[in-house]
């Protein structure tokens, strides 16, 4: 299907069972569920969501395989393409097209976390070669600087430049005043490159900066509540953006604090609660949530008015 980058296109996530198989119905049920959701514009498969560092080629073959005959036929599918090596990413790029995909984003290679940033070059042939590679849509990945995954914003501007295949940024640089940069100056370029903002944690401050959209884990949960917070700025209501927010707000402070890499295991307990799906297991290296913490889910789905007080 034809894919637009712009308003609000939620990460699913993928449920695994006691054996951390990948459980099918489950994951499928799940993803359902979100498409379900009024207003969107796309769902992402093959994301951070989806434990993507711990799954093979073949898994995340099948999953985009399954996603596409599910709901493929209703929304476009964005499919993550997560490799340290640009020959590995070519090698998923093509899958991913040939089974269907109708975008891809594309994740910074961890293999230029150690100064990468000092050899622009490096970055500039890994989106050439993925372009090379296809004539599907792509979303450039940005990191926070701090993680020495983030792109300088004159490799950005290279890039955008080199490789007019890449029509959006999913943005997270964490950083509110870079963000706006970004806005600001990529979506007003002679062909622009429209900003996804991933800021979910603030994202009521960084949807008022005006990006085209959002991309988002937390969509897996809130997906309903992102469409009407982003519908509400858009329509400059304010009140009703404060009112949406307020209700984001105790998922958003649960989800994203330390330790951050936690974040999805915290929205599988979520579904799990909410009856969306039946075991809330992650692969190794993460570990399973201590029950306190399980408790403090519970009472943020409450707030959120996601979850009937018990």
């Amino acid at each position: 299907m034809s894919f637009r980058a712009y308003g609000v296109i939620p990460a699913t996530l993928i449920a695994f069972d006691k054996d951390y198989e990948v459980d099918k119905q489950n994951s499928l049920k799940h993803l359902r569920d979100v498409a379900m959701t009024n207003g969107l514009s796309a769902i992402t498969v093959n994301g951070h969501a989806s434990e993507i560092h711990a799954c093979s080629f073949a898994e995340q073959q099948e999953l985009l395989a399954l996603s596409l005959a599910e709901v493929g036929d209703r929304l476009p599918l964005v499919n993550g393409v997560y490799a340290d090596g640009s020959h590995a990413a070519v090698q998923l790029v093509r899958m991913a097209q040939s089974e269907g995909a109708s975008a891809l984003l594309v994740f910074p290679p961890n293999s230029m976390s150690m100064g990468g940033q000092l050899r622009p070059e490096m970055a500039l042939r890994h989106f050439e070669m993925i372009a090379e590679a296809t004539d599907l849509p792509l979303i450039l990945f940005q990191y926070p600087q701090a993680t020495g995954l983030g792109y300088p914003f004159a490799t950005l501007q290279a890039i955008f430049d080199a490789v007019p295949s890449i029509v959006a940024m999913k943005d997270w640089c964490n950083d509110p005043m870079l963000h706006e940069k970004h806005i600001k100056t990529f979506q007003s370029r002679q062909r622009p490159v429209n900003v996804l903002t991933t800021h979910s944690s603030w994202l009521m401050a960084s949807l008022s900066m005006g990006p085209a959209g959002l991309l988002s884990g937390a969509g897996s949960v809130i997906a309903d509540l992102q469409v009407a917070l982003f519908e509400a700025i858009q329509a400059n209501d304010l009140a009703a953006a404060r009112a949406t927010n307020d209700r984001i707000y105790p998922l958003v402070q649960a989800f994203y604090r330390a330790p951050f890499l936690d974040m999805h295991n915290r929205m599988k307990v979520c579904l799990q609660l909410l009856g969306r799906i039946d075991t809330a297991f992650v692969r190794p290296p993460l570990m399973p949530l201590k029950s306190a913490e399980i408790e403090e889910l519970k009472a943020a789905l409450v707030a959120s008015g996601l979850l009937p007080d018990a």
